[in-house]
């Protein structure tokens, strides 16, 4: 027998099948022009080098103009500071090939930004060696954390103005070694990483020396061991680290029918990793132009007047995601609605994907509401799979649910798995479950 559903305006059927109510379908065209654009060169990787982070919220605030979003801040705008360490000028990394030993005698390999290297969040600026000069870096020997011979050989080395390459498994090590060695470490010119994958993210410090990540592989490639000198290099990073940024959240809202003053929130991060050095920047296609194209594609469907629930829509696009969820905690900490009304909030992140389904964190935190989307998913067969996760600080519902409000963290799984590098682009997307995430949200916030 199937149960019926009744939610003021609308109706849903349980168990033998769902019943359609209102305008359902997206613009998938549109959708991909909105990630196509969000992701484009001239967004800089919605970064805070080149006003990445302004462009895309100018972008934003006309696309709420233009579907009627009321804002709940001047232009939309709720401004807050962050300090985040950014790549704006040259990041450059040469090896010397062929001779360590005698460098103007080799050859030189310049290492690609963005897909051979890249400057870890933190590095602090730095410029060293140059055309017919280079430094030495070494490898440090895994020896050292277990042997105290091989810690006063190593602390007893003089860099010459140069460093150490260490591979990332041993980085945790690090921690382990006695305090005047990590102090040793620390005073080296610059630090390696050797990585299997580049991935990118940022801090808001700014360590004392250089440190870049480097492709496992390509360091291999490229370099030998004589003796413990794995290559010569020359190197130079600009960063600068910024103090008291000035972004922005954005915001808009449509009232409810019968009751305004009762909220349903749907949140997605618009930010992401911007650009590192003059060439390379990160696309975020994924990461998060595809949940931000959600969060449009929902704002255009609430805002025709039949789909109009009864209680209000809030529509707020983060920034400072990518920066430590700096951007919706300061809306918690200055909510322009108040946080008790708030019946429930889906923040929507890395939607670009989906064969395998999708994961709702909060899921075991709220099972009641689980289930009941799990049934919707079940009746309407939006998605393979929808799977539960407990509590985790990994976006920006995280502030509102240790706030005591209602929420869930929708993602997609399965398909590529481009993540915080640059081959999160636009095209390589396939939205798989784009479609079925759009019927399954507005069927579950339907039952509020």
């Amino acid at each position: 027998m199937a149960s019926l559903i009744v939610t003021g305006r609308r109706w849903l059927l349980l168990g033998v099948g769902l019943l359609p109510f209102g305008t359902l379908a997206q613009d998938m065209s549109r959708v991909r022009h909105t990630i196509a654009t969000l992701a484009a060169p001239h967004m800089h990787g919605r970064g805070y080098v080149r006003d990445g982070d302004q462009r895309a919220a100018a972008y934003l605030r006309q696309r709420f103009r233009q579907l009627g979003l009321q804002p709940l801040a001047p232009d939309y705008t709720q401004s807050f500071p962050l300090t985040v360490n950014t790549f704006p000028g040259k990041l450059q990394l040469d090896l010397s090939v062929g001779m360590l030993r005698f460098p103007v005698l080799g050859r030189s390999r310049k290492l690609q930004p963005g897909t051979e290297f890249i400057a870890a969040p933190e590095s602090g600026p730095g410029k060293i060696g140059g055309p017919f000069s280079a430094a030495p870096i070494i490898h440090l020997d895994t020896l050292v954390f277990t042997d105290v011979a091989a810690q006063q050989r190593l602390l007893k080395r003089s860099w010459y103005g140069g460093g150490v390459a260490i591979r990332n498994a041993d980085v945790p090590r690090l921690a382990t070694l006695p305090l005047p060695l990590q102090q040793h470490l620390d005073s080296a010119a610059m630090r390696f990483t050797l990585v299997p994958k580049l991935t990118a993210s940022l801090a808001s410090i700014q360590a004392g020396q250089v440190r870049l990540d480097i492709l496992e592989s390509v360091w291999q490639k490229y370099t030998s061991k004589q003796d413990d000198l794995a290559a010569q290099v020359a190197v130079r990073v600009d960063a600068e680290l910024k103090h008291d940024y000035q972004t922005q959240n954005l915001i808009g809202m449509l009232p409810g029918t019968a009751q305004p003053d009762s909220f349903l929130v749907i949140t997605a991060h618009y930010d992401h990793l911007g650009t590192m050095g003059r060439r390379a920047y990160f696309p975020g296609a994924n990461d998060n132009a595809s949940g931000t194209a959600m969060l449009l594609e929902l704002a255009a469907y609430y805002a025709r007047p039949e789909n109009r629930p009864a209680y209000s829509v809030v529509f707020i696009a983060f920034g400072g995601e990518e920066a430590g969820l700096v951007g919706s905690r300061y809306f918690v900490q200055h909510p322009l609605v108040p946080l008790p009304r708030i019946r429930f909030l889906l923040n929507l992140d890395l939607l670009g994907t989906g064969e395998e389904g999708i994961t709702v964190v909060n899921g075991r935190v709220l099972p009641d509401a689980f289930q009941r989307l799990q049934q919707f998913n079940e009746a309407g067969h939006f998605v393979p799979s929808v799977a539960a996760r407990g509590k985790a600080a990994n976006s920006d519902h995280y502030y509102f649910t240790e706030s005591g409000v209602p929420a869930f963290f929708l993602y997609t799984r399965g398909g590529p798995t481009a993540y915080h590098d640059v081959h999160d682009q636009a095209a390589a997307l396939p939205l798989t479950a784009f479609s079925g995430v759009f019927k399954l949200i507005t069927q579950f916030l339907a039952s509020f």
